[in-house]
Formats: structure tokens, sequence, C-alpha cells
């Protein structure tokens, strides 16, 4: 089963993707090996609670030491610097990826 993550606090779900709202919930989905995209936003209500950059470092951690599939990622997020550092952080899961296909 196809799973489209969406992680945001405020705006509205995407039809066809699963919302939440916490890293630890887009976490938890990505355990399952199903989901095949996310989106990722970076300010959520509690910074306590982490931020879209806390599912990048998860993803990038399970690429570069258990040869994680990563899905799709992009950023949907209106923080400047919170999507510079999640792009970057993108980008190194892209490369590590391709590192473990070939």
């Amino acid at each position: 089963m196809a799973i489209r993550v969406y992680l945001d606090d405020e705006r509205p779900t995407p039809e066809g993707w699963t919302r939440v709202y916490w890293p630890d919930e887009a976490i938890r989905l990505l355990e399952t090996g199903n989901v095949v995209e996310i989106s990722l936003d970076h300010d959520l209500c509690n910074d306590d609670r982490g931020t879209g950059y806390d599912v990048v470092l998860w993803i990038e951690e399970g690429v570069a030491t258990q040869g994680f599939s990563p899905p799709a990622i992009s950023v949907h997020s209106a923080n400047p610097s919170g999507r510079v550092r999640m792009e970057a952080g993108i980008a190194s899961i892209q490369r590590l990826a391709a590192r473990n296909r070939s």
C-alpha cells in the first residue's frame, strides 16, 4: 500500500495524502516501508516535538547506515533557512542512495 505523507501543522492536506502533525508520526510511517513520497514543513507548533528537519536527519541516517530506500522528498516550508537546511539534507540523501544502488 503506497502512502504519500504530508507533515504540516497548518496548511490543508492535499487530496490523496496522509496528514501527520509531528516528526515521530512521519517516522513511524516511514518505518513501514510503504511511504513513496513525503512533503515536509519545517516549523511545527512545538519545536520541542521536532521539526521537518528531524525527519530529513532520520532518513539520512537510515540511508547511510541501514541501506534505507528513501521516498521522494519535497519541502513546502515557508521558513527560508529551514528550507535551505532541509534541501541540503535531501541532496545528501540522494547522493547516499545513489551510492547504495551502485
